[in-house]
């Protein structure tokens, strides 16, 4: 008989579920994508329901358990002694977040139960592995390794901020613990927030933004030994202290206090939407470069703790793939794998393997050529059958091919003409990433490319880059990195000889000067620092998505094309055919494949009633 296993995160932002039958996963999705409500820290009502259906499971008698990704009391116990450890500060966080654990929290089993009772009824074994065990485990458990080092850094758990282990066959070992307040991840996102972006969503943005810091600056540099000496006292092993004077979440309800920062930089916090500035972007990288070297200090241990020579890495500073792409660098491992999904959203995955191979004690099966993400093409996906009928209900036009490869053929086209393609094929997309399921997609050697699809089709921030997602094994081509890099995690360098030059004194340029410069025959996903953030595609992973970029590069020569995530600014990507056909035609997307279907936007009606198309979009 087959054991299931329901993992569950929840409660917090980035709520997933995710379902294992015999240790292999059936299907994972962040509840999200199924309310529209981005982030959603909600119970996965939507999500668990989509991983049960996929796996037929209607009573929990099917079950052999379900895996809360954290302990609920230990967290309270931290929120205890944190408060007690700096009262008086505090009180006001204490007098809204106390009353909240007391009603709801502490009572999470039974809330749990609860929610699960019109989903699944029945009773089955509730787990609660710790919340760095269920990182670490959604990192090394899926892996193709059969050991290997595991690093997991995030803001907090319950009480750990950062863990070195090291997986091997069906265990995971702890061997070093940082713990709160003193946290990278936290850190970062207090930055986040200076420089006026929104915790828990604008990291990245941090991340895109440091590039256009000069490194040559003596603003950079005396930034950087401030943050050094006044904010973050750094280890030779990677561990930290945080001066908390500086810092206001531990019992505050913002992240840090700004007036500190303020005497400290000289520079007011950013207010959200205002002009940034070159101390902004100079701030961005100081921190930046902060955090590759705690991140890379801390691989250095890990490899000095575990004698291994792989690396699985997991928790929201994960998502750094700029720092990722340093610690492959440095050639301290000879392979790095990090888990897609490496925020909370995984923690419901990591939770089933830990009650699998930890609590059940289920011996580990490895594929040593492939890990076991299947892609991360783990969420719903629909059939062309289905895509024809809802169109006729929205009184959509669109062709039905019957020879995909023609499809692609004639999609290779309109990119190559400048236009701009929502690609919606097969499952959707688990993680934060979209990796050509549910992508809009366009030609890289466009030099216009990245202003229109961050004005008019994403609606976001100028500076923000683009990835490139390239045949695997066309990938040495045009990037400097010698291995696949399927979940979009890794930055590396564009080659040399695709670049252009840049002209004299391009750092003190103006923001729009040094965004819209050519800096390559690749513009569209070229960084101002000539990086680019990579996912190659492999063929019998994603074999349509890779059909159509062999089709671009057998119609340009170029055999990578543009890939964004199919949403908007302040939404998550779509999931169902109605969301991507709303934004699709609210947008300035030319084109929308989904399956084998193709709409083009000339032929398509405008919307009967606007207020159910236009959207109010949230600025995040």
């Amino acid at each position: 008989m087959a054991r299931l296993i329901l993992g569950i995160s929840a409660f917090y932002h980035d709520s997933a579920a995710a379902l294992l039958c015999d240790g292999d996963i059936v299907a994972a999705a962040q509840e999200e994508r199924f309310t529209r409500r981005k982030h959603d820290p909600s119970f996965p009502a939507n999500a668990v329901r989509h991983v049960l259906r996929e796996a037929g499971v209607t009573t929990m008698d099917q079950l052999e358990a379900v895996a809360f990704y954290d302990k609920p009391f230990l967290k309270f116990e931290r929120l205890l002694e944190t408060y007690h450890a700096f009262a008086p500060r505090g009180l006001k966080s204490f007098l809204k977040a106390i009353p909240i654990w007391i009603k709801e929290k502490l009572f999470i089993r039974k809330l749990i139960q609860d929610e699960l009772a019109p989903l699944c009824p029945g009773h089955v074994p509730l787990l609660f592995p710790e919340h760095h065990l269920s990182h670490a485990a959604s990192a090394f458990f899926p892996s193709p390794f059969e050991s290997a080092a595991i690093l997991t850094i995030d803001g907090v758990g319950e009480w750990a901020t950062t863990t070195i282990g090291v997986g091997s066959g069906n265990s995971i070992r702890i061997l070093r613990q940082l713990d709160f307040p003193h946290s990278l991840g936290l850190f970062y996102s207090a930055c986040t927030h200076y420089c006026g972006f929104k915790v828990n969503s604008g990291e990245y943005k941090l991340m895109g933004l440091a590039p256009y810091g000069d490194p040559d600056s003596p603003q950079t540099r005396e930034w950087r030994h401030l943050i050094l000496d006044e904010i973050l006292d750094l280890r030779e092993d990677g561990s930290l202290l945080l001066n908390m004077d500086y810092f206001a979440y531990a019992t505050g309800l913002t992240m840090c206090h700004n007036a500190r920062w303020e005497r400290l930089f000289g520079i007011r916090r950013r207010e959200k939407e205002t002009e940034l500035t070159q101390p902004y972007m100079n701030l961005a990288l100081a921190v930046q470069q902060v955090t590759e070297e705690v991140v890379l200090r801390m691989a250095r241990t890990a490899k000095e703790l575990t004698g291994e020579s792989r690396l699985v890495m997991a928790g929201g500073v994960a998502l750094n793939c700029v720092a990722n792409g340093r610690i492959l660098r440095s050639g301290l491992f000879e392979d790095l794998w990090i888990q897609p999904a490496a925020g909370d959203a995984g923690g419901a995955l990591g939770a089933a393997y830990a009650a699998h191979h930890v609590w059940q004690g289920e011996e580990r099966r490895v594929n040593r050529c492939r890990d076991q993400m299947k892609g991360a093409y783990l969420g719903p996906g629909y059939a062309s059958g289905e895509i024809l009928m809802a169109a006729r209900r929205w009184g959509a036009p669109c062709v039905a091919y019957d020879d995909f490869d023609r499809l692609c053929a004639d999609v290779a086209e309109s990119l190559a003409a400048g236009q701009a393609v929502g690609w919606f094929q097969g499952r959707m997309e688990y993680g934060p990433r979209a990796l050509g399921h549910r992508s809009i997609l366009a030609d890289p050697r466009n030099e216009e490319m990245q202003r229109r699809l961050n004005l008019k089709i994403k609606y976001r921030e100028g500076f923000r880059p683009f990835a490139p997602a390239v045949l695997e094994e066309d990938i040495g081509e045009y990037f400097d990195l010698d291995r696949p890099s399927p979940y979009m995690l890794l930055v590396a360098p564009v080659k040399e000889e695709r670049r252009k030059p840049l002209p004299d004194g391009f750092p003190q340029r103006s923001l729009w000067e040094r965004l819209y410069h050519i800096r390559s025959d690749i513009p569209a996903v070229t960084h101002v620092d000539f990086s680019a953030r990579i996912q190659s595609v492999n063929r019998d992973v994603s074999e349509r998505f890779w059909k159509l970029i062999r089709a671009f590069k057998d119609r340009t020569g170029f055999g990578l094309l543009v890939n964004t995530s199919f949403n908007v600014r302040g939404e998550p990507i779509v999931c169902s055919p109605e969301d991507a056909y709303r934004c699709f035609m609210r947008t300035d997307m030319d084109l929308l494949v989904m399956e084998n279907c193709v709409f083009r936007k000339e032929d398509q009606p405008p919307p009967q009633d606007l207020a159910n198309w236009q959207a109010t979009y949230e600025l995040d």
